[in-house]
């Protein structure tokens, strides 16, 4: 029965990168169109005629919204990966202390700028717990700051 779960849970996991790999792909694929058809359409402007250049600027305006949509597929993907910490969820406030295996370093996300929150400073670090983020002191545990519902999907 072990075997099993141990088996399921190495399959998953291998799948993950490779789905990732394959968005990756396909957005690297969507920027190369955008490249081809802006080339086109430099093309029609200096050598077609209206007919041509209205068509190209279809079709790049297409290549670009296919673009879109696959970095919009792929942030959704990575944002609003089902996540779950390995202890219960609790609402943590301003001035609460974190015990360290709250800040361990699985825990902390990559900051991106899309979050819409600043860098964190030094000694300082942002730490996902559920759907929340959280600013914490990584010297003393010490909660800084609480985004509420920040990785929630409905937003």
């Amino acid at each position: 029965m072990k075997t099993k779960f141990l088996t399921a849970g190495l399959i998953a996991a291998m799948m993950v990168p490779a789905a990732a790999q394959a968005q990756n792909r396909e957005i690297r694929e969507d920027r190369r169109d955008v490249r081809e058809e802006k080339r086109e359409l430099r093309d029609a402007q200096r050598y077609g005629d209206r007919g041509d250049v209205r068509e190209e600027r279809r079709e790049l305006r297409d290549a670009r919204g296919d673009l879109r949509d696959s970095r919009q597929d792929w942030r959704q993907d990575r944002r609003y990966q089902n996540y779950r910490a390995p202890f219960k969820y609790q609402q943590f406030r301003v001035g609460a202390t974190l015990r360290s295996n709250y800040y361990a370093p699985s825990y902390r996300p990559t900051w991106d700028s899309r979050w819409g929150v600043p860098r964190a400073g030094r000694n300082l670090t942002y730490v996902r717990h559920y759907n929340d983020l959280l600013l914490v002191n990584q010297r003393n545990g010490k909660v800084i700051r609480v985004y509420r519902n920040h990785f929630n999907w409905r937003r």
